[in-house]
């Protein structure tokens, strides 16, 4: 029989160094993906309903409050699945801004549809296939830039990375 080898000692990360947890930051950053298509498909939905007897006041509130919501969302998904992956928050951060841009831009060519005929639409993409992100850069009132939109795209970064940190960090004290 031989004698046993001594193993390495075992040594501890460098204080304030947590050692790597695992995660899921792929499946963290998808999953955000499709709740995000999900929530900006009934933001757009609910322009779609409301547009009618909406102010520029209210329009540029919901579209801020979906931002948020859109952020905190996906923050809160990819920081459960992705924990303390920077790239999850990072990635998740782009899917929000993106959510947010697409979930109005989206209903632009909904509006068109239900205002005059499905065939318009056709006929805007065949004219001006970037009119529906135009629309969300500029302002219709004083024929300038609508900072509301710009505003929104950080909202929702801001809000899945700030959302995505403090989940992912979480931990369960025993």
């Amino acid at each position: 029989m031989y004698p046993m080898q001594p193993g390495p000692p075992f040594q501890a990360p460098p204080f304030g160094q947590q050692p790597n947890t695992g995660g899921h930051p792929v499946g963290a950053v998808f999953l955000g993906f499709f709740v995000s298509v999900v929530v900006s498909l009934l933001y757009s939905g609910l322009v779609l309903a409301t547009s009618r007897d909406m102010s520029l006041t209210a329009a540029n509130t919901l579209y801020l409050a979906h931002a948020c919501l859109n952020g905190a969302i996906v923050g809160a998904l990819v920081g459960s699945v992705g924990h303390r992956s920077n790239g999850a928050r990072i990635g998740g951060a782009v899917v929000a801004a993106l959510g947010a841009f697409f979930g109005y831009a989206n209903a632009i060519p909904l509006m068109i549809a239900e205002s005059q005929a499905p065939s318009a639409v056709w006929d805007m993409v065949e004219y001006d296939p970037f009119f529906p992100a135009k629309a969300w850069w500029t302002d219709e009132v004083s024929d300038g830039v609508d900072w509301f939109s710009p505003l929104g795209l950080v909202v929702a970064a801001a809000a899945a990375w700030g959302l995505a940190y403090v989940v992912g960090n979480k931990r369960r004290q025993v």
